[in-house]
């Protein structure tokens, strides 16, 4: 079956190659949200004319939703002719902002080389076209399978997840009685299987001060200068501290094995002066700055530490700055997640790369975090793993840009996991 699978998906290749290109050429921009329905509905009409039943769901009251950006998602399934279980295949629909440096145009879709460039190319549109012609391709060799296959787009992955997976597990959708194995086809490299991810914890800090004419500063106080002296303090204890915590976990790359922080914003004073204005800012003492801090942290951490080692930094400088005033604020935590290499879908994916590539398949952690976090945490659904064609350093980068080649290949993985999970060895 394996070598009937590889003749049909190479057959297959210039419709993979199209459906990357068409999916490159909406533009879902998150922020704010563009293009969510008309990605859907093109999905939706691709997927029911494969067998798939479909449906559209809005995530309705989730953070970024509203009349003008609503956060659609659409989950198809299709049944096979016997019992068994299902394999869920879940890829985000939104990309993130273009940025400047781009020699192709980022929604083109362009062909060159091998190489299909834009923004989403392999963050992550490559791998939801391959995981799209993978179970098509499967479904031409097979159609009398066991169990069932879900395909879903889904919305928000970029800015958390709230209005997509965390939603649908929510609601059931990653229910291990309706699920059993997730594949997130997220650019890790095509002969590496994704664990999981570390933590990561934001928070905002904001000091205050005394607003006063700009000329005469010391009849007020500068809260951009209590800001940055809590940066200081960071320089001074926080980073070093950070850079000595290791993990076991095989995150990659090698710089994300240790913990780390970053200064996500600053504003401090007046608001940005609105575009085309000319004139001069006013002459005034800030009397607020508020900074956003990203920090990563490791399995072997704890969330409660991880908060009590910034509040530390907030309590030495308080204890050296007179009048110095602030308030801490959580916006977000994920805890850190990892798959057991044990797992069905890690055994079985790993036995698909060996097969395809000739090599073994390498075991890897995210920097980042991904909504294995919301199957794992709110659908307590732990055989989940990341696995996709493209390069995890062109994420988010100008020209980014998925191989076909490396499509192929893992679509080739992912059909020949759909063998192993769906089809009776007797078949």
């Amino acid at each position: 079956m394996a070598q009937t699978l590889a003749v049909e998906v190479e057959a297959r290749r210039d419709d993979l190659i199209d459906l990357t290109r068409d999916l490159i050429q909406i533009p879902t921009l998150n922020p704010p949200g563009d293009c969510y329905r008309d990605i859907c509905d093109y999905l939706a009409k691709r997927l029911r004319n494969s067998g798939f039943t479909v449906e559209l769901i809005r995530a309705h009251g989730t953070p970024g939703d509203c009349e003008q950006y609503p956060r659609w998602n659409v989950v198809a399934r299709r049944e096979g002719g016997a019992a068994g279980e299902c394999v869920h295949f879940n890829s985000h629909i939104d990309v993130v902002d273009v940025g400047r440096g781009w020699t192709m145009d980022p929604f083109g879709g362009e062909l060159k080389d091998g190489k299909i460039y834009g923004r989403g190319a392999c963050d992550m549109k490559g791998g939801l076209a391959a995981s799209i012609v993978a179970a098509e391709a499967f479904l031409a060799i097979c159609p009398e399978f066991n169990g069932a296959i879900e395909i879903s787009g889904t919305a928000d992955e970029e800015s958390g997840g709230f209005g997509g997976v965390a939603y649908l597990a929510q609601q059931g959708y990653f229910a291990p009685a309706r699920v059993q194995h997730v594949i997130i086809p997220e650019p890790l490299n095509k002969d590496r299987i994704c664990l999981g991810h570390r933590g990561v914890w934001w928070a905002e800090i904001e000091t205050f001060g005394e607003i006063a004419h700009g000329s005469m500063p010391f009849l007020g106080d500068c809260a951009v200068r209590h800001m940055g002296a809590v940066v200081q303090e960071m320089e001074d204890s926080l980073f070093p501290a950070l850079a000595q915590k290791r993990t076991d976990m095989p995150v990659v790359p090698e710089g994300a094995k240790q913990s780390t922080l970053n200064i996500n914003s600053m504003h401090g004073g007046q608001a940005e002066l609105p575009e085309g204005f000319t004139g001069l800012p006013s002459p005034v003492v800030p009397d607020s700055c508020r900074m956003v801090i990203d920090r990563r942290f490791l399995i072997e951490e704890d969330i409660d530490a991880v908060q009590e080692e910034v509040m530390q930094v907030l309590r030495s400088v308080e204890a050296k700055r007179d009048s110095f005033r602030y308030e801490l604020t959580e916006l977000h935590r994920v805890l850190p997640t990892m798959t057991q290499k044990t797992a069905p879908v890690v055994e079985t994916v790993a036995k698909a790369i060996a097969q395809t590539l000739g090599k073994d398949a390498e075991y890897v952690v995210s920097p980042g975090t991904y909504d294995q976090k919301h199957i794992d945490r709110i659908g307590k659904l732990h055989n989940c793993i990341a696995y996709g064609p493209g390069i995890l350093d062109l994420a988010h980068k100008p020209d980014e840009y998925v191989g076909v080649e490396d499509m192929i290949d893992s679509v080739n993985v992912m059909g020949r996991s759909l063998i192993d999970l769906l089809v009776q060895p007797e078949a």
